[in-house]
């Protein structure tokens, strides 16, 4: 784990909210409060439907998904960079890397305590 990251990769989840947020996305894959891939992300951030966006700091080129940290800028909704794409494809239940994915929002969802909890920790990142 000591390979430098994209500084563009910003903010960068620690491990402990790493942890914390991996495990929330395999339970938000359970609801079915999940979006994998740049394309479904983009689209949920475009319809307000987006919680809040994890991202991949090792995707190759990290250009290919830095038009959403612009659009949760708009759209007020909390971002964060992970290490792996391969630890978020498997968090996201799949066998693929992942390069970004999307906790969209369910009304009266059993996760929206853990989704709270997990933005206001994105956000100290941010400030």
């Amino acid at each position: 784990m000591t390979e430098d990251v994209n500084p563009k990769a910003y903010p960068l989840a620690d491990p402990t909210l790493t942890a914390k947020i991996m495990n929330l996305l395999q339970q938000a894959l359970n609801y079915k409060q999940l979006r994998k891939g740049a394309n479904e992300a983009t689209k949920t951030l475009n319809r307000s439907l987006s919680e809040f966006i994890v991202m991949a700091a090792d995707a190759e080129p990290l250009e290919i998904l830095l038009h959403l940290p612009l659009l949760c800028e708009d759209k007020n909704v909390p971002y964060v960079f992970v290490r792996s794409k391969q630890a978020l494809g498997r968090a996201c239940g799949v066998s693929r890397p992942i390069v970004a994915c999307s906790v969209t929002v369910n009304e009266g969802s059993q996760l929206k305590s853990q989704i709270i909890t997990i933005q206001q920790e994105i956000e100290k990142l941010l400030v």
